[in-house]
C-alpha cells in the first residue's frame, strides 16, 4: 500500500525552519548572548500587566468580536489620526489580529489568486514569499542598493506589469533599520497611479525612528491610504511579543474582504490584552518614548562595537543594527553566524537568509533590543573576533 504521507507533495518545498528559530535554538544549546531573533529580554510596562490582570480576574476570558473589541479598534484608529491626520472608521476599516505576521498572511491571502505578481523588496521578511505562493502567486523581487538599502524606483517601475497585483513594503525596515522618506512614499504613488495594485504596509516597527526622523506612513499619504492594508504590531511597540496582536487599517472595501479570510483563520484575538490595550493607548507617551528608548540601546550597541572588528552599517529604525565583517573574514555569513555562536558565544543572525538568489555582502544582524549589560556582554565577546 503506498505510503500517503511519504508522496504528499509539499506546497513551500524550498522553506525548512525559519533561521530564527535554528540560531535562537543554537544560542541555546551554546549559552550564547542570543541577539538573533528579535524580541526583548525586558519585560512589558507594569502598568499594562496590572491592566491585562485586571481584565482576566475580571471575567473577560470569553470570544472576542471578530473584528476586535471596539474599545480597542476606537483606540487605533484615534491614535492613527493623531499621528497620520487620516481617519479610519473603527467599525469597518480597523480590525485587530493576532500579530503582525497574520495580518500580512492574511492580507496577502484576500487579495492574491492564481497568476498575480507580488512585488517584494530584498532583502525581504522571510514570511512575505511563503504566503504569496501558497496563494498561487507569483513573486517578483527588486534589490535594495547596499549598503544604504535604498529602493531603486526606476527598476520597481520596470518590474510593475499588469499582472502586478500587490506590493509589499516595510519601513522601518527588517532586517536593515532603514527608513522610507515622504519621497520615497510619492515615488510609488506615482508608479502605481492608475493601477489596481494593492499595497500591503508592513509599519510593525513605526514607533521605532531615531534621530528625529518621522515615520512615513502609507496611512499618511492619502494616495497611498486608498489601496493599503497598513499593518501594525502590539508586541513590538510594548515589548510583548510573545502576545501576538497586532491590527490591519484599510479601506472599507478592502476590510470587508480582509474579515472573510480572517475570520477562518483566527476569527478572534486574546479579549483580556485586547481590553488592557484599549486602556494603555490612552496614554500617548507610552509609545511616544520608544525611539528615545531603542536610540540609547542602538548608539551603546554600536559604541560597543567601536571596540571590535566589525563595522556598523547606518541604522535609521527598528531594533536591529546590521555589522560588516568584511574586515573579518571571507566566509559566508550562515557560516560566520553559527562560529560566532560556537566560538564566542554571540547569536546573530545572517543577512543573506532574507535574499532568495544566493548573495554575500558579508554582513550580519544582530538584535538590541536588550538590557545594557547583555549589550556590553555581547561587545566585550565580539571584540575577542
Amino acid at each position: 500500500m503506498p505510503d500517503a504521507a511519504a508522496s504528499f507533495p509539499s506546497r513551500l518545498p524550498h522553506v525548512g525552519t525559519t533561521i530564527f528559530t535554528v540560531m535562537s535554538r543554537l544560542a541555546a544549546e551554546c549559552g550564547a548572548v542570543n541577539l538573533s531573533q528579535g524580541f526583548p529580554d525586558f519585560s512589558p510596562d507594569p502598568a499594562l500587566l496590572a491592566l491585562v490582570e485586571k481584565h482576566l480576574r475580571g471575567g473577560a476570558n470569553q470570544y472576542a468580536p471578530m473584528a476586535g473589541v471596539a474599545p480597542l479598534r476606537e483606540a487605533i484608529a484615534e491614535k492613527t489620526a493623531a499621528q497620520c491626520g487620516t481617519r479610519y472608521d473603527p467599525e469597518h476599516e480597523v480590525t485587530v489580529t493576532a500579530g503582525g505576521t497574520q495580518a500580512i498572511f492574511t492580507a496577502i491571502a484576500c487579495a492574491v489568486r492564481p497568476g498575480d505578481e507580488v512585488l517584494i523588496f530584498e532583502p525581504a521578511y522571510d514570511c512575505y514569499a511563503p504566503a504569496v505562493e501558497l496563494a498561487g502567486g507569483t513573486v517578483v523581487r527588486t534589490q535594495l542598493g547596499f549598503p544604504d538599502y535604498r529602493p531603486d524606483w526606476a527598476e520597481v517601475g520596470r518590474l510593475l506589469s499588469p499582472r502586478t497585483r500587490l506590493v509589499i513594503v516595510n519601513s522601518p525596515h527588517n532586517p536593515t533599520g532603514a527608513v522610507w522618506t515622504a519621497g520615497d512614499l510619492d515615488q510609488l504613488a506615482a508608479l502605481l497611479r492608475g493601477t489596481s495594485t494593492l499595497v500591503v504596509s508592513d509599519e510593525v516597527y513605526e514607533h521605532i525612528v531615531f534621530d528625529g526622523r518621522r515615520h512615513q506612513s502609507c496611512a499618511r499619504h492619502p494616495e497611498l491610504a486608498a489601496r493599503s492594508f497598513v499593518v501594525g504590531s502590539f508586541g513590538k511597540t510594548f515589548h510583548a511579543t510573545g502576545w501576538k496582536i497586532g491590527h490591519v487599517l484599510a479601506p472599507r472595501q478592502l476590510t470587508a474582504e480582509f474579515r472573510k479570510v480572517h475570520q477562518f483563520v483566527v476569527f478572534s484575538v486574546n479579549t483580556p490584552i485586547q481590553l488592557a490595550l484599549a486602556e494603555f493607548l490612552r496614554e500617548p507617551a507610552h509609545y511616544l518614548g520608544l525611539a528615545a528608548f531603542y536610540q540609547r540601546r542602538r548608539d551603546r550597541f554600536r559604541a560597543g562595537l567601536s571596540a571590535t572588528r566589525l563595522r556598523p552599517l547606518a541604522c535609521a529604525g527598528t531594533y536591529f543594527q546590521l555589522a560588516s565583517y568584511a574586515a573579518v573574514s571571507d566566509e559566508p555569513d550562515v557560516a560566520l553566524a553559527e562560529r560566532l555562536t560556537r566560538e564566542l558565544g554571540v547569536a546573530s543572525i545572517p543577512v543573506s537568509v532574507f535574499h532568495a538568489a544566493p548573495r554575500q555582502d558579508r554582513v550580519l544582524r544582530f538584535c538590541f533590543a536588550k538590557e545594557e549589560a547583555t549589550l556590553d556582554r555581547a561587545c566585550e565577546r565580539l571584540a575577542r573576533l
